[in-house]
């Protein structure tokens, strides 16, 4: 359970722009069941090539639903459980492989 939900001023994104690409819901549900993960392990488990994940991250990441840690020149790609949507999406995947 998330203690604080953030409630910070990210920029809106519409439903249909998160679900609009199978690799952008593959990459959700992937962190969102592993925590977190470098692009080249999230292209390689999830089978879609380096530059689409990242465009795909980058996009996730600007509208709040991931966040990331940088190692040197590595980047950490984390999902956001402070988000309320992403806290929404993540109890949503959770429910939706229950059944």
């Amino acid at each position: 359970m998330v203690n604080k939900i953030e409630t910070e001023s990210l920029p809106r994104v519409a439903l249909e722009d998160v679900f609009s690409s199978k690799g952008r819901v593959r990459i959700l549900k992937l962190l969102a069941e592993i925590g977190e993960l470098n692009v080249s392990a999230i292209s390689r488990t999830i089978n879609l090539n380096h530059s689409a994940v990242k465009e795909h991250l980058k996009f996730l990441t600007k509208v709040g639903l991931l966040k990331e840690k940088r190692f040197g020149r590595i980047l950490i790609y984390q999902f956001r459980d402070s988000n309320i949507l992403a806290h929404s999406l993540k109890q949503l995947f959770k429910i939706w492989d229950e059944n």
